[in-house]
């Protein structure tokens, strides 16, 4: 088992790695060369820019038993068809039984914005999230088979 991060928009690096680094589970953060990520523990991959590079080595690395974090839905969806488990940087885990539901409602939201509409933007991250990363990463690492 390692951790994966999508390390392009992870603000939850330092706890990710907290977690890991107690377990003694490997981490690695890949990133492109327009983002700046140092690490004393993890090992950081830095892959050219361009549309979906990250994305791709992301998905490339994993293997079944990893746990990789990413807010990506398309990135989820394959890499939980390789058998790995998949979350987001706010603690939410990505299932079998979530992602269709969430790729179609990116898909609607992308054709509202080239219709010219527009759709809410993220909220700003909690102390929640935070805590929710933490729990549900230790609930994935102990029990993998949920």
């Amino acid at each position: 088992m390692k951790v994966i991060i999508d390390g392009d928009a992870c603000p939850g690096i330092s706890i990710i790695e907290k977690v890991a680094k107690n377990r003694k589970i490997p981490v690695m953060i890949f990133c492109d060369i327009n983002h700046f990520i140092q690490s004393d523990y993890s090992q950081v991959k830095i892959v050219d820019s361009g549309f979906q590079s990250v994305d791709m080595y992301v998905m490339n690395e994993t293997e079944k038993g990893d746990i990789v974090i990413s807010q990506d839905y398309g990135v989820a969806a394959i890499c939980l068809s390789k058998k790995a488990k998949v979350m987001n940087p706010k603690g939410f885990i990505y299932k079998e039984d979530n992602i269709d539901r969430l790729l179609g409602e990116r898909h609607i939201s992308q054709k509202i914005r080239r219709g010219g509409g527009k759709t809410s933007n993220p909220k700003k991250r909690t102390e929640e999230d935070d805590l929710r990363l933490e729990r549900n990463l230790i609930k994935l690492i102990e029990n993998f088979d949920c």
